[in-house]
């Protein structure tokens, strides 16, 4: 053993009270940190013969890479639908990277830790009001969760058209349809072959993002018979638009088609009494994108993806490792590698768990309901000011606005955004540029509304002046 690896394992302890303090002096500051690196310049290194150990490590990230960790997990960035880290999932998270375990099977003489994933499934299906009839299971992200519902569509589509995707290749035969997808869902639909060029858009709403229902039955009827994957937006990323889920599932039960919703964010408006309205019907999709790393407030990264328990056999067939006999039979034992995209699994279910049990439904519902009187009172600033105007309602938890001299909408984002307070991300609308905060963080209170006013304030200012 080498006498650096030697020396660290002799001060584990050491090393995890400098890590434990190092954390603590981001975390106490955070409110105060910045949201923009203004010194983005390294040297690059070379790798030595003999290293520094993990202590002389982590000095040096200290004096040369900390400056470039910005406070996204912070009150007022609001790019990117970025939440934060709660204690409870912090502390998830550290166990996590220690157990370190691959999370696959629910039985049998090695890693087990697939139970606690199953059980944190079944108390987030719970939280958001989901039956049992959905099995889920966690992933990277979004762009992942919809790859995995849509790869089981496609399988799902491929039997209407008696083929098995999964052996013989993908047809062109099969339809997918959406309004107004996320960036993830085109990705994923190059990554399965559909070709990310062969979407059918449905029609949205006159100025909305929401489908045009009585465009999909149009399309749905001149699909002359072929198998139809329909993706429906719970929650687009501009406006927080919802398609309507119930009309959808009752085309669902005249047109036999594959229902997935991309709820990533928004489906944590069914913690909020007030606003899980907009998931009516939810729960007869045949899969659900869920994104834990936005509004559950767990670290990055956490996805899950539900999909209909009649629909196992497909989801196996889909994913299962079939030349792989040490794996043993997916339909005798249990395995999360039988099921989803990666046979390499971090154990990303405990810092989910960890928040749950931690906090309950009602810490939900005050962290979605905080998030959404935090858009409001951004909303209502623009509407009161003479420099700023809403580009679209505030629906849920993101403001989407632009300068009325929109010409310097661009430039006022930059200079806001290098001010380091606040960070904001560009967008666009009915093809004009705009600017976007999205509200997902536990921290963020009213007064972070004040600063980030002055701040856009001041911005506006410099562009107007300089």
């Amino acid at each position: 053993m080498s006498i650096q690896l030697q020396d660290d394992l002799a001060h584990i302890d050491r090393i995890l009270e400098e890590v434990k303090n190092s954390s603590l002096d981001f975390l106490s500051q955070l409110n105060e940190l910045p949201t923009y690196a203004a010194d983005q310049q390294t040297d690059p290194d070379t790798l030595a013969a003999n290293g520094l150990g993990t202590q002389g490590s982590l000095a040096l990230f200290q004096r040369k890479y900390r400056k470039l960790m910005v406070a996204s997990p912070g009150p007022r960035y609001w790019g990117f639908v970025t939440g934060g880290a709660t204690p409870a999932s912090i502390a998830g998270d550290w166990l996590t990277t220690v157990f370190d375990q691959n999370t696959q099977g629910t039985k049998g003489a090695g890693d087990i830790s697939a139970i606690v994933e199953k059980e944190t499934i079944r108390l987030l299906s719970q939280l958001l009001n989901l039956p049992e009839e959905f099995n889920g299971g966690f992933v990277t992200g979004a762009t992942m969760s919809n790859f995995t519902g849509l790869a089981v569509g496609r399988q799902w589509a491929g039997k209407k058209l008696g083929i098995d995707i999964s052996r013989t290749g993908m047809s062109s035969e099969i339809i997918v349809m959406a309004a107004t997808p996320h960036s993830s869902v085109i990705k994923s639909l190059s990554m399965l072959g559909f070709g990310s060029g062969n979407l059918f858009k449905i029609n949205v709403l006159p100025g909305r993002e929401a489908m045009d229902i009585a465009d999909l039955e149009a399309k749905l009827m001149a699909s002359n018979d072929k198998p139809v994957i329909v993706n429906c937006s719970a929650g687009t990323v501009n406006t927080v638009d919802f398609d309507d889920i119930a009309a959808i599932v009752a085309l669902k039960k005249k047109y036999d088609f594959w229902l997935h919703i991309d709820a990533a964010f928004g489906g944590f408006a069914a913690c909020s009494p007030a606003h899980s309205h907009l998931l009516a019907g939810w729960e007869q999709a045949d899969s659900i994108t869920i994104d834990c790393h936005k509004w559950m407030n767990v670290p990055y990264d956490s996805a899950v993806i539900f999909v209909r328990k009649q629909h196992d056999r497909l989801q196996v067939e889909t994913f299962q490792n079939t030349n792989a006999p040490y794996l043993g039979d997916p339909s005798e034992n249990f395995s999360y590698l039988n099921f989803l995209p990666e046979n390499s699994r971090r154990f990303r279910a405990l810092p989910a768990w960890f928040g749950l049990v931690a906090y309950g439904k009602s810490g939900y519902q005050w962290i979605i309901e905080n998030s959404i009187a935090r858009a409001n009172e951004l909303g209502h600033y623009i509407t009161g000011s003479g420099t700023f105007e809403l580009a679209a309602p505030v629906r849920l938890n993101v403001v989407i606005f632009r300068l009325r001299d929109a010409d310097r909408t661009t430039a006022f984002l930059d200079r806001l955004n290098k001010s380091g307070n606040v960070f904001m991300t560009p967008t666009t609308l009915d093809g004009k540029s705009c600017v976007r905060a999205a509200f997902v963080n536990y921290r963020t209170n009213a007064n972070d509304i004040v600063i980030a006013a002055r701040e856009m304030e001041a911005a506006y200012d410099f562009v107007l002046n300089r």
